[in-house]
């Protein structure tokens, strides 16, 4: 007897006590390097051939089996893996195997200098080392299930965040680019941080997880691991299995140098990471060869690998989901323009970004919709989800913050190979990863379908809900709780609208569209245990809030980051605004940075429409550096603070009107020169702090 979901059951005998079911484990290296050559090599804009072997490629297969369930996992070197092949391939092997289909996962690990096995961009297929994989990949999930032996498993997780940093920047707001199809609408996109006066910052967080899952004999002997990272490429030469398989052979010569061991190392989500930090331009000669990369990441790999404990008695079980998920197909003017270029075009193939595009919108246009498949599987107390895509990390970040399992990864380009998935905030900003083409052509909510569904299979496998995803209170965040302010937004959404009130007055506010989310956030050890904190990123969208009991006794506390240089535009950028929303009344308050019109970056409080009347700080706020600011307002009296530090002073009318009650966060009123930055833990307070209640206010490390 057998659950669909691949639950293992355990089998009663009439007379005497119920037997256990073994776990067991196998593991298999297959060549797939190609036996001709030259070879399409796909992963860039344009199609290339390669005609040397630098590393050989390979797909590295891991069975394990409990009872009559059996699950395969195979990762193979290769940039993506079509759905329609992988059908075909585990359908073939479930014919050898009599192993559901929906029991084999199967993923790239999204090499750029591996044959081609799917179309993308300016590149076709190589028809024929598909036909050669295809075969080879059977054989894979073949020799794992025959390497079958009775086994232990075990987990492990090091921090890898020096090999792996957001690629994806923002562009300031006078620095936007145009796409391929000739508009301005580039305000994101990769590698813009290579000039940091472009931008104002990282669109998104990291995933600085390098997790292993270990397999043993139950003597001890290492028969695989299954590492999983989120970073994207190295870019190799020639044919080569990239960092991915020097990874792995590293890992075998360091733990079992001459056996029949096998280390795979899967794509954690990848879609907009990559190696090079470029907020640390000191740290890109430390990272120059493949080698020298790899090597940093074996050391962190096998410190972990050394301190795994194991069981023995894992339960595995594996379910799936298929999906239909549209295109985001041209509409008629576009159509238009491509069919015109690629009929100028004739048999070759595109060579220029405008002929890459437009091929792409017809195909898209021809196709309209795709099947995905999103799968969720266990392995005793670890939980893997995985995405047929190019997932940011912060979607990988989410699913396991959710998931109800104690470890986890997350597998991208696992069973297809569909291109990005921006979250949907970040479809707004453009650039490479989301302009439609068959590398990022699903449609705007394809994330958090994929996203959602990933967490529903995990809590079906487990049989248990999903975790919940707030941070920790850390003594700063509990200070700030005991002041008892009106409002308490930590700011730690992974996505939007709602920003939670967590002061328990309930009083939950809207995050405007151009917004990012859970980035790192300042002090983290005293606003959480053991978490990162996490901060949104304002793109010139705004925070909207009405708090009815504030009247001319109030305080508003919060934690910037400027992303703007000082002086690169008239006002640095407005923080806060108490005015009628999408305009500026002379009885509004409003709190920013000054810019080239003056006050160049110092906080500037400004009452009504008249800027000679700002109440205006003394320190300069330097770009890119987490400050907290702290505004009060004692009836006519105006006190700043920074960093618990009394900044500047004054007085303004108080001549609120009963209703003003609207309050926007990250931007003026009137979308002025909105925040350009981070905000974060932003309380509102409806009396006036004293100096000494502020104090309390500053973590430990920054009042140092």
């Amino acid at each position: 007897m057998r659950w669909s979901a691949g639950f293992t059951v355990l089998c009663v005998l009439c007379s005497g006590p119920p037997l256990l079911a073994q776990f067991k484990a196998g593991a298999a290296l297959t060549d797939i390097t190609p036996a001709k050559l030259p070879v399409i090599v796909n992963g860039g804009m344009r199609s290339r051939r390669a005609d040397k072997i630098n590393t050989r490629i390979s797909a590295r297969s891991l069975a394990v089996q409990n009872g009559d369930t059996t699950l395969v996992i195979v990762v193979a070197d290769s940039c993506m893996l079509p759905r329609t092949l992988l059908d075909e391939v585990k359908s073939l092997a479930s014919r050898r195997l009599s192993i559901p289909t929906e029991h084999i996962l199967i993923s790239a690990t999204h090499a750029h200098s591996a044959p081609s096995s799917m179309g993308a961009l300016g590149t076709d297929a190589d028809l024929n080392y598909v036909r050669f994989l295809k075969a080879k990949l059977s054989d894979a999930i073949v020799a794992a299930v025959a390497n079958l032996t009775p086994a232990r498993v075990g987990f492990g997780k090091g921090n890898a965040a020096d090999f792996t940093a957001v690629r994806r920047w923002i562009r300031r707001p006078d620095r936007v680019a145009e796409d391929p199809f000739g508009n301005a609408t580039v305000r994101a996109n990769m590698h813009a941080g290579k000039n940091l006066d472009d931008v104002t910052g990282e669109s998104g967080p990291e995933d600085p997880d390098l997790s292993l899952i270990s397999i043993q004999s139950l003597t001890g002997k290492p028969i695989a691991v299954l590492a999983n990272f989120s970073m994207h490429y190295f870019s190799d030469r020639d044919i080569s299995a990239d960092y991915f398989g020097w990874f792995c052979e590293g890992f075998k010569n360091r733990v079992a140098a001459g056996t029949d061991f096998v280390a795979i190392m899967s794509h954690g989500c990848s879609g907009d990471v990559w190696r090079r930090d470029y907020t640390r331009p000191e740290t890109w000669d430390a990272q120059q060869t493949i080698q020298g990369y790899t090597n940093g990441l074996l050391d962190i790999a096998t410190r972990v690998y050394d301190k795994i404990d194991y069981e023995t008695d894992a339960e595995v079980a594996m379910v799936e989901r298929r999906m239909t998920l549209k295109y985001r197909v041209p509409d008629k003017q576009r159509l238009e323009w491509a069919r015109g270029i690629v009929a100028t075009m004739g048999n070759r193939l595109p060579e220029t970004q405008p002929e890459i595009y437009a091929r792409e919108q017809v195909l898209l246009n021809e196709r309209q919709e795709t099947e995905i498949v999103v799968q969720g599987l266990r392995i005793g107390d670890i939980g893997i989800a995985t995405t047929p895509t190019e997932t940011y990390a912060i979607t990988g970040l989410r699913i396991k913050a959710a998931s109800p399992f104690k470890h986890n990864m997350v597998i991208e380009l696992a069973n297809g190979g569909d291109g990005y998935i921006p979250p949907p905030e970040q479809h707004l900003f453009g650039g490479y990863n989301t302009w439609a083409a068959r590398s990022a052509g699903l449609e705007v909510m394809a994330e958090p379908k994929i996203a959602e569904a990933g967490i529903a299979l995990l809590e079906q496998i487990a049989g248990k809900p999903r975790r919940n995803t707030s941070l920790s209170h850390g003594y700063a965040a509990q200070a700030i709780a005991a002041l008892e302010p009106a409002v308490y937004w930590r700011l730690n959404e992974f996505v939007g609208p709602v920003a939670v009130d967590v002061s328990g007055n309930n009083r939950d506010a809207t995050y405007e569209s151009h917004v990012t989310y859970y980035l790192e956030g300042p002090c983290s050890d005293a606003y959480c245990e053991n978490q990162t904190n996490r901060a949104a990123m304002f793109v010139g969208g705004r925070l909207l809030s009405r708090i009815s009991s504030v009247r001319d006794k109030y305080s508003v506390a919060m934690w910037v980051w400027n992303g703007m240089p000082n002086g690169a535009r008239g006002v640095g950028g407005w923080l806060w605004s108490r005015d009628r929303n999408n305009g500026v009344t002379g009885y509004g308050d409003h709190l920013g940075i000054g810019g080239s019109s003056g006050n160049t970056g110092l906080l500037m409080f400004n009452h009504g429409t008249k800027g000679s009347n700002a109440i205006v700080g003394k320190t300069v706020i330097p770009r890119w550096t987490w400050q907290y600011v702290v505004l009060v307002r004692d009836v006519a009296n105006v006190r700043l603070y920074l960093n618990g530090r009394l900044e500047a002073e004054g007085t303004a009318a108080a001549d609120f009107p009963a209703d003003l009650v609207e309050f926007c966060f990250g931007g003026r009123s009137d979308n002025s020169a909105n925040w350009e930055g981070r905000l974060d833990e932003i309380a509102v307070f409806d009396r006036a702090l004293t100096a000494a209640e502020i104090r309390t206010l500053i973590p430990h490390e920054k009042a140092k």
